[in-house]
């Protein structure tokens, strides 16, 4: 037999060696019994190896990854002496047997070594109880983060929730006040507009004059403008509302806005084609989106793009929620969009409020959106601002849907033109200079005229025996009896009296719900003497 080249530089020669099988006599049952054996411990010592280093290889976290790679390489060593154990049962390969032995012994002092160094950090591992006390722990530690986290957010509920509670009641308080002060001021420009109808038609002949009354009346009209603007927002003026269809009514809007924004502005329409009629009162929606559409041009001096969008829309409980205010239901939508400045975050919650504005002194009453909100408020809907500086601003419109009827966009009716009368005429106001200029105006009319302060001298004439075919008075009279109230007892005692009221703004005297109660006839303060002439000539036809 050839002689081994030997791994230590010699030459070993086997030839004079026995092998192990001799040592065992030859006999099948101890050569069969060391082979299997060896080969079985062989195999578990390989598929231990494989085990540690797949394990390792997958679990690229694992502690201690030195030593589990130390364990697989020694059972892979001893696997590897127990085949050159089998192998020497019938070969005398005890040279390559030693050197596999060698290098097993080697890498098992190895091996010891560094489980005595890793002694201590075995030690102190957690057991098995210990790291279900610590899991244990750690869940009640993440419950209680979740359930202080759910108490804050339920904290931020509730104090979102109050923030809108207190921003409604601060502009209910305002309304309240507005609505007052609209009311006596209305008083006021009655007076002023019909005196300024008697002196222009007085000083026709004098330029001069006639021109300083011109300015006076475009002064009343404008301050009778921003009345109406109060009385919107503090949700006062009486609406009549009716099933409109909001397409036509946005077309006929944009139609009008055109030579208004002027070219250097693009009007986009983007109108739901299915959409549903709106319960709305449309001479108030149409001066809404007036209002929306210049306060978009204000925001694009340099012009840009506005967008009129319709849609129906479904507000459900969870919006609902997040807005106390509003009530789930089907809704139709119209937005307002400009591609303009945009407000800062800071100021939307103060866009709505009255004579709020961030225009240039002289530029803007800041009137225009607390009219929108309290015309919306009123009607039952809803209104929602978006806004990003420099990316535009958004206003959401979301009106009740009507319940059934085709839609219409009424046109005023009745009659027109300065029409005299001779019938008689009980006037009830209690404020006396708007008294005496309402008796003035209707004398001068041609109609007889009985005037009272309160609802105690009206029944007093009523009861007596003089002729009296209308009953025209305001709404909010002292006495302990408003001018509904007079107005039902005035019916008991004279069948078919014909009734007209006046006010400056109305409460729930003759509006229920913001609407006028059916049958009602309403001239509005302030007015005009051609408004007063055709009302009282449609409410003696009515």
């Amino acid at each position: 037999m050839e002689p081994m080249l030997s791994r230590f530089g010699g030459i070993l020669d086997i030839s004079t060696l026995t092998p192990h099988g001799a040592s065992l006599l030859w006999k099948p049952e101890l050569i069969w019994l060391n082979a299997i054996s060896d080969a079985l411990t062989a195999g578990a010592f390989f598929a231990t190896a494989f085990v540690l280093g797949f394990f390792v290889w997958r679990r690229r976290d694992v502690m201690f990854k030195g030593v589990f790679w130390a364990f697989a390489t020694f059972a892979a060593v001893g696997g590897v002496t127990r085949l050159l154990s089998i192998l020497t049962l019938w070969v005398p390969a005890y040279g390559i047997e030693g050197l596999a032995k060698g290098f097993l012994a080697l890498i098992s002092v190895g091996v010891a070594a560094a489980l005595l160094l890793m002694l201590p950090r075995i030690l102190v591992l957690p057991t098995r109880f210990q790291l279900r006390q610590a899991y244990a722990q750690l869940e009640e530690e993440v419950r209680q983060r979740r359930s202080a986290e759910a108490m804050v957010q339920r904290f931020q509920e509730i104090e979102a929730n109050e923030s809108q509670v207190r921003q409604a009641q601060k502009m209910e308080a305002i309304g309240q006040l507005t609505g007052g002060v609209a009311h006596d001021f209305n008083n006021i420009l009655t007076v002023i507009t019909g005196t300024i109808e008697i002196l222009d038609e007085a000083v026709k002949d004098r330029p001069q004059l006639a021109q300083i009354t011109r300015l006076i009346g475009a002064a009343a009209a404008r301050g009778a403008d921003l009345t109406q603007h109060l009385l919107a927002f503090s949700r006062r003026q009486p609406l009549q509302p009716r099933s409109i269809d909001v397409n036509a009514l946005v077309i006929d809007a944009a139609r009008l806005l055109r030579p208004t924004l002027g070219e250097q502005i693009e009007i986009e329409s983007m109108l739901a084609h299915d959409s549903a009629p709106a319960l709305i009162d449309p001479s108030q929606l149409s001066t809404a989106i007036l209002n929306l559409a210049l306060n978009a041009r204000d925001a694009m001096p340099n012009g840009g793009k506005l967008t009129l969008e319709t849609r129906n829309v479904v507000l459900d409980e969870n919006y609902a929620g997040m807005n106390s205010e509003v009530s789930p239901g089907s809704y139709v939508m119209i937005a307002v969009s400009d591609s303009g400045e945009g407000i800062p975050a800071s100021l939307l919650e103060k866009v709505f409020e009255p004579f709020f504005t961030t225009k240039d002194v002289g530029k803007g009453s800041g009137l225009g959106l607390s009219m929108v909100y309290g015309f919306v408020k009123q009607s039952n809907g809803h209104v929602k601002i978006y806004s990003e500086e420099g990316h535009g601003t958004t206003v959401k419109l979301y009106l009740p849907q009507a319940a059934g009827g085709a839609p219409t966009l009424a046109a005023d009716s009745g009659i027109s033109g300065i029409e005299h009368g001779d019938e008689s005429i009980l006037i009830v106001e209690d404020d006396a200079l708007v008294r005496e200029y309402v008796v003035t105006q209707i004398s001068g009319l041609g109609y007889q005229t009985q005037a009272a302060s309160n609802a105690a001298e009206a029944l007093v004439i009523i009861d007596g025996s003089q002729r009296i075919d209308l009953l025209f008075t305001d709404v909010i009279i002292p006495g302990g009896m408003n001018g509904r109230q007079l107005a039902i007892e005035a019916l008991t005692r004279r069948q078919g009296l014909k009734i007209l009221y006046t006010s400056g703004y109305t409460e729930n005297a003759i509006v229920h719900h913001g609407r006028l109660d059916a049958g009602v006839l309403l001239l509005p303060k302030p007015y005009l003497r051609s408004d007063l002439a055709r009302m009282i000539r449609t409410a003696l036809a009515s």
